[in-house]
């Protein structure tokens, strides 16, 4: 049987075919190793990983590269910015590039493994390749398809005319495909650096025929792929955002050097999302195997998750799915166990295990349609004319693909310690004597291993650490786990809506301030947006010292916009007053702010307005009618949020989603007011003194050119008005 798979570059399923019979040599674009890598990377490894195994099922010898980019990402003035500061403190520890590189790496091998992903059969670093990158720079000057300037060497993209055949991306659409500031230095704003001038105390540098300098991006796995590979290798894995630049450079330097394709097939993984947008540090959406770790779920749980996701299909993640995964994966690992342990030893049906393997095999090799191979287990597992040593024998056999390490759950019986069989066989013994006091007391003895009792007077044996655990917390993974209140008349006078994450002191100062001043018939609902434990028992007493006092616990950062949502959709009080835990309550600010919106026309109100005519520039006032009300204490009537459709999810990070949710209520026709600020003191906004300059800038920019794409128009109208 033949896979056939969807080629990026011709843009169909074709059969995958290999240069050498009978061997396949793949090339997946790896780590960068100065950060954790998160889901979002491992899910394109998943990729190639099920790609490795549905080759070696159809009977190939694999060789499989996957690089290690510890060059050309981490500059010296970005660390004295504090842009990041792991590696900030790592290099005040003393710590050299290297070091800190190989840190990263070596997690990254972990947390392959705590995944099940085979070992690749060479990990090169790009810093032990550099003369091979300089190689090919050579060749490509020495043909006229790159240049040289000041120390900067660029590929000429219009010397090559294949450029763009991989995304599509040419003429204009190439333009609008550049991602970096334009470089003066530049013949074409599209051209790409090959090799970078060193920039004053960069960390890592190599003397090169054009000076001191260190290798682009892309260069390095042209070098290092053809290296391990040959010039001509089969296949090229990675995720759909490598697709351009990256492959697309990746193409154009390589066939420009060698005068020929190198790669047979480029297969290409699509995003996992999170909160409706791709899983990255910078989205603050970023879920990393440790933060599974943390919450006490298998990482396997995460590749089952994956194997209901054709790898074509964006997929969308929560850690309440991830929690049902895990929960799908202990109910296959206890049928395997079930089929291990009490099956009678008749031998498997080879010819019902041919059968059902043949129908897996056959999904494998359909694009690798992973989530209709694992369908036909489930079938197979339920199927009652296929006896269960048969489903044992398919099971195994079917996880040489699916790598969900089964084979070590169907041997836990018969690798558990000698003591712990003994008590499990004293426990059997103590219940068939009907000395269930006995037989309870017996179970501690088990030693991280669990008993299960089957009628008939078997037992099952399994480890506790692949078991799901209960939970010891009650959280969601999204708003949709919380009662919808939305469509309720309101019943209480306020509701007052805290989002917090960390920082318990502020939390506790904001809570007590508010609880002096709350009326009876209102609640204050606080969501915590994935907070460590401190913190968490924070909320925890808050809740329990007053009944009005509501918490919500979520699995991870939902993002502010969601998590304002949560809060919206269980509110019952007429008015919502959403509060920042940086503020604090000194005097009655509910009756004024009560007042203002009992106003049919004022839908929104709070101490401190903007205005603006442009909706770029921004001043502050206390007093009268404003264009935005400061998010850091904003109050609206509970029906006007309702009639906008609440809060734009898209914002996960606070600033200007103030702005986008007043000038909403204003398209209503509604009018803002901000009432001065006597009754309330702000103090400091932990979570923007903890971001550096860059991050504040890159974060509010993001939110402020959503903000200004929906309501551009509206600042004419400002304009004109001013």
């Amino acid at each position: 049987m033949q896979l056939r798979i969807y080629d990026t570059l011709q843009r169909r399923v074709v059969p995958f075919t290999t240069e050498r019979p009978g061997e396949v040599r793949m090339y997946t674009c790896g780590p960068t190793v100065y950060r954790p890598v998160h889901l979002g990377n491992l899910r394109s490894y998943l990729l190639a990983d099920w790609l490795r195994r549905a080759l070696e099922l159809f009977g190939n010898r694999v060789t499989a590269v996957k690089n290690i980019t510890d060059v050309g990402h981490m500059r010296q003035e970005a660390v004295e910015r504090g842009e990041d500061k792991v590696i900030a403190a790592a290099l005040a520890a003393g710590k050299t590039p290297k070091e800190i590189a190989e840190s990263y790496e070596a997690a990254f091998h972990v947390d392959e493994r705590r995944l099940g992903i085979l070992r690749a059969t060479h990990f090169p670093r790009a810093t032990d390749h550099v003369p091979e990158m300089v190689a090919i720079i050579r060749t490509l000057i020495a043909r006229g398809f790159a240049y040289e300037v000041e120390g900067t060497v660029y590929f000429a993209v219009r010397r090559f005319p294949g450029y763009g055949k991989l995304s599509g991306n040419v003429g204009t659409a190439l333009k609008h495909g550049v991602r970096a500031e334009l470089d003066p230095r530049k013949r074409d704003e599209a051209d790409f650096a090959l090799w970078k001038r060193a920039e004053p105390d960069r960390p890592l540098v190599w003397e090169s025929p054009w000076g001191p300098g260190f290798p682009g991006w892309h260069i390095e796995c042209s070098a290092m792929s053809t290296r391990y590979l040959g010039e001509r290798f089969d296949l090229h894995t990675g995720g759909v955002d490598n697709v351009f630049p990256h492959h697309e450079d990746e193409i154009a330097q390589s066939e420009a050097a060698f005068g020929h394709a190198s790669v047979r097939h480029w297969v290409h993984g699509q995003h996992l999302l999170a909160g409706g947008l791709k899983m990255a540090k910078s989205a603050r959406n970023a879920v990393t195997v440790d933060d599974l770790v943390e919450l006490g779920i298998d990482p396997l749980a995460f590749r089952y998750e994956c194997l209901l996701t054709h790898y074509r299909a964006p997929m969308h993640f929560s850690l309440g799915a991830l929690r049902q995964s895990a929960e799908g994966l202990a109910h296959l690992r206890q049928r395997i166990r079930h089929w291990a342990q009490l099956a009678d030893d008749a031998e498997p049906d080879e010819a019902a295990r041919e059968r059902w393997l043949a129908l897996f095999r056959e999904a494998v090799a359909d694009d690798l349609n992973l989530p209709s191979a694992l369908a036909i287990l489930q079938r197979c597992a339920v199927d009652p004319a296929t006896g269960d040593r048969t489903r044992l024998a398919v099971a195994l056999a079917a996880d040489t693909v699916l790598g969900l390490d089964l084979a070590s759950v169907a041997s836990e019986h018969v690798h558990a310690p000698r003591e712990v069989l003994a008590s499990v066989e004293q426990h059997r013994a103590a219940r068939a004597a009907v000395d269930y006091a006995r037989a309870d007391l017996l179970r501690a003895s088990f030693d991280g291993y669990r008993v299960d009792d089957v009628s008939g007077g078997g037992a099952v044996v399994s480890r506790g650490d692949r078991r799901v655990a209960a939970r010891e917390r009650r959280t969601i993974s999204s708003a949709k786990e919380l009662p919808d209140r939305r469509a309720d008349p309101a019943s209480l006078s306020w509701s007052i809506a805290v989002v917090t994450s960390e920082y318990p002191a502020d939390l506790a100062r904001c809570c007590a301030s508010l609880l002096r001043f709350l009326p009876a018939d209102a609640e204050l609902l606080v969501l915590d947006s994935g907070s460590g434990a401190d913190a968490q028992a924070r909320l925890d007493a808050i809740a329990a010292s007053d009944e009005r006092v509501h918490a919500v616990f979520a699995d991870r950062d939902l993002g502010d916009g969601a998590a304002r949502n949560a809060l919206l959709r269980i509110a019952r009080g007429r008015f919502i007053l959403e509060l920042d835990t940086s503020i604090e309550l000194v005097g009655d600010l509910l009756g004024p702010l009560a007042r203002a919106l009992a106003e049919p026309r004022v839908g929104l109100a709070g101490p401190w307005g903007l205005r603006s005519n442009d909706l770029k520039q921004f001043a502050e006032v206390t007093t009268g009618d404003v264009d935005a009300v400061q998010g850091y204490c904003l109050a609206a009537r509970r029906d006007v949020l309702l009639e906008i459709g609440g809060f734009d999810e898209r914002y996960r990070f606070y600033r200007n989603l103030d702005i986008a949710v007043s000038l909403a209520i204003g398209e209503r026709g509604y009018r803002a007011r901000a009432l001065g600020s006597e009754h309330v003191r702000r103090h400091a906004h932990r979570l923007w003194e903890s971001l550096s300059e860059d991050e504040r800038l890159k974060r509010s920019r993001r939110n402020f050119d959503r903000m200004y794409r929906r309501f551009h128009g509206r600042a004419r109208l400002l304009a004109g008005t001013a």
